[in-house]
């Protein structure tokens, strides 16, 4: 009998951007299947742009041909999340020295919760260094270019988040975290 090797990579993917397909490939290359959560926010910490339903559209939409990567919701823990998937990892991006920090204390914590469950960083491809989803949202909400940072249905999305249909510009504040 074979064991199913399955990973988590979890995050908001508020929107997803090439960054997030790129590790979300890399990662199902290495495992049986990958499941995408998209972390839905009962009591957010950060700013959410767009709603769970439609995050998580976004993220089907661009993975096309991926027939071992599943996309589903949760909230809580993500742990926990990993567990009652079945996963063995919890796969985590590292853009930048900072990331590292932050990364190695929620292995940590996880690690505590559940010995099981390993996380496994991947480094970013060094054209993605620069983007996070924050950034992307940013340059959206000031109409600029990010055709080479987004999928085109993410870039349109964005477009009619930040745009009525007058033309005037969106006049919610823009969610600046990650």
């Amino acid at each position: 009998m074979t064991i199913k090797r399955i990973a988590l990579y979890p995050g908001t993917f508020d929107p997803v951007h090439y960054g997030h397909l790129n590790l979300m490939h890399r990662a199902a290359a290495l495992f049986d299947e990958l499941v995408v959560g998209v972390y839905d926010h009962s009591k957010p910490t950060k700013s959410i742009l767009f709603p769970i339903e439609e995050r998580i559209q976004m993220v089907k939409d661009t993975l096309n041909g991926h027939e071992n990567i599943r996309v589903v919701s949760y909230s809580g823990l993500t742990v926990e999340f990993a567990r009652q998937t079945g996963a063995a990892a919890i796969i985590r991006g590292l853009r930048v020295f900072s990331d590292f920090e932050f990364e190695f204390r929620i292995a940590l914590a996880n690690k505590r919760l559940n010995q099981d469950i390993e996380t496994i960083n991947f480094i970013t491809d060094e054209k993605h260094t620069f983007l996070s989803s924050s950034t992307v949202r940013e340059i959206a909400s000031l109409h600029g270019d990010i055709s080479s940072m987004v999928p085109p249905k993410v870039a349109e999305a964005l477009h009619k988040r930040f745009n009525d249909d007058d033309g005037d510009e969106f006049n919610r504040p823009v969610p600046l975290r990650d």
